[in-house]
């Protein structure tokens, strides 16, 4: 048996006969644990400031605006199976913000409030990063890694929209912390490690009353299976136990998700499971469109779609080192831990690769794998030249924290340039930022340029026009709110409604809601020039045009076919 390590200096769990090198050879630069602290402080803060800065800019995007509705339909009418499709713990979160916004003061838009809660947990999965890493690898990948997390363009995106995936992560990581510090307590023999199983349970239940997502357990049972037939292994659960945790798990999940007893609920899960709930009939990927349903497998969205967001929208500092990084990770040197990162990366990988739907948002489970991958280059690379160069400690110091300024640098600085519209983010390799909005434009748009669109719509025609649109319930809400002209808003993919469209009323052709159902009117108005053109970041957001005799002939021909 190993000397038992000091809780403030934790080690990789060595329960395989693998015997990795321990990393208590940390970067010169934190090797006292009170700069770690320090440094992780600063980091959490300059997160919490890139997630939380003009957080309301943009306008909701229609699943926001789905949100919104089930809050307020939650005010009004108590617990409900509105939008059920959905767990209840996020919703129920946002409903907290939202009336805590009004009462604090009415500077605070819907929109931040709404978005908050995900703002305030993605600033913490920088905290959840460093305690599960450095639990594996030590504390210098972990600090690495969680820093780019803190500031990355990809993690900070992820963090500005009010949907499910940002929770799913900071649950899913406190769930493994739970995991892989029972193994090390049980392995060194504490008698309290079976209390980290549980709490366990009530992770992965918060995670399920975030997103029905069952399948990220078979990563913690893999990973615990790995050990299975180990000799003298102490980590042993036993049947008696996992059906504790099971009913541990199960209850916490009912108190985290009480809408799931409603029967409405049931009803509309039903619907989003069979498929019922997509919303619309394709999903464009750099200028094509493809079928958007998981069960089109293959014949959906292209396999490559996550890997090409990986290399565009990623600061190319991160990308590099994560190329490095990839055979670094599965290396015995990094001990045990690589066999979690393994089960983690193919176990996400494997099924999102295939899957015929697919939204950029889905990667946030996997992103801290490309993050853990750059730390791990970073900290070889940055271990080798300071041995190379056989520095002093002080110089070896100064040069260690120079090249993390740089490295954190980077990131950094594509973020603030890209806010409020870090999603729009593209990279060199992607083509910069003239290039933002082309290859995943539903999601790198996400609608934020709805209340603009309403803007413009009432400067162009009069009351009492019709609008059609791919997201009508959405601009008559921000007209609504903008108190501008009545306005009626149908949708462009109804055809009937498009036939009963007049002179006067106008079309928007939204940027990432071009579709099979009605790309023949964006065929049919391309070299048109639009009565109003709504742009952010420099792209296309929509465009407008106003109905005379020859095109609303047009249209009418289209919806007629």
């Amino acid at each position: 048996m190993k000397k038992t390590q000091p809780i403030d200096n934790v080690q990789p769990p060595t329960t395989a006969g693998i015997f990795p090198e321990k990393f208590a050879d940390e970067l010169a630069f934190l090797t006292n644990r009170h700069v770690a602290a320090l440094i992780l402080t600063i980091l959490i803060v300059v997160g919490f400031g890139l997630r939380v800065n003009k957080l309301g800019a943009e306008s909701l995007s229609e699943d926001e605006f789905n949100k919104l509705q089930t809050v307020e339909e939650y005010r009004t009418n108590g617990l409900s199976g509105k939008n059920g499709e959905h767990p209840f713990l996020m919703k129920g979160l946002q409903t907290v913000s939202v009336i805590a916004a009004e009462r604090i003061s009415p500077a605070i838009t819907p929109e931040a409030a709404l978005r908050f809660p995900l703002a305030l947990f993605g600033t913490f999965t920088t905290l959840l990063l460093y305690f599960l890493f450095r639990e594996l690898f030590g504390r210098s990948i972990a600090l690495v890694t969680a820093a780019l997390w803190a500031v990355e363009p990809i993690a900070v995106s992820f963090d500005r929209i009010a949907k499910e995936d940002s929770l799913v992560l900071f649950f899913f990581l406190l769930t493994s912390i739970c995991w892989v510090r029972s193994q090390t307590l049980a392995e060194r023999g504490a008698s309290n490690w079976i209390g980290y199983v549980w709490g366990m349970g009530v992770s992965f239940a918060a995670l399920m009353a975030s997103k029905y997502y069952p399948w990220l357990l078979s990563i913690i049972g893999g990973y615990y299976n790995v050990f299975e037939y180990i000799p003298l292994r102490k980590w042993r659960v036993g049947m008696g136990r996992w059906l504790i945790f099971f009913i541990v798990m199960g209850t916490a999940f009912l108190l985290f998700n009480p809408t799931i007893l409603l029967p409405e609920t049931w009803r509309e899960m039903a619907k989003f499971s069979s498929e019922g709930r997509v919303g619309h009939d394709s999903y464009e990927f750099m200028g094509q469109l493809y079928s958007h349903k998981m069960s089109a497998w293959l014949a959906g969205v292209p396999w490559t779609f996550y890997y090409v967001f990986i290399a565009v929208k990623s600061s190319l500092s991160t990308l590099i080192l994560f190329l490095i990084g990839i055979p670094l990770l599965f290396k015995k040197r990094l001990g045990d831990g690589r066999f979690y990162v393994a089960l983690w990366a193919f176990l996400w990988f494997m099924p999102y690769t295939v899957l015929g739907g697919k939204f950029t948002r889905y990667f946030a489970v996997a992103e801290p794998l490309v993050l853990l991958g750059a730390a791990v280059a970073f900290y070889f690379g940055v271990k080798w030249l300071s041995d190379r160069l056989q520095l002093p400690g002080l110089a070896s110091a100064l040069l260690q924290s120079t090249l993390f300024a740089i490295l954190i640098g980077i990131p950094l600085y594509d973020t603030l340039s890209a806010t409020p519209h870090v999603r729009m983010f593209t990279n060199a390799l992607g083509g910069g930022m003239s290039a933002a909005g082309r290859y995943f434009p539903h999601d790198e748009f996400y609608d934020a340029a709805s209340a603009d669109i309403v803007s413009d719509i009432a400067q162009i025609t009069s009351p009492g026009a019709t609008v059609a649109c791919e997201t009508p319930e959405l601009l008559a809400y921000y007209q609504q709110k903008a108190r501008t002209a009545d306005l009626k808003f149908v949708s462009l993919s109804d055809k009937q409604a498009v036939t009963e469209l007049k002179e006067g009323d106008v079309i928007v052709l939204t940027t990432g809601r071009r579709y099979f159902s009605n790309m023949a009117y964006e065929q049919a108005f391309n070299g048109s020039l639009p009565a109003a053109d709504v742009r952010i970041a420099g792209a296309t957001a929509a465009r407008l045009y106003k109905l005379d005799a020859a095109k609303m002939q047009t249209i009418r021909d289209i919806a007629n076919r």
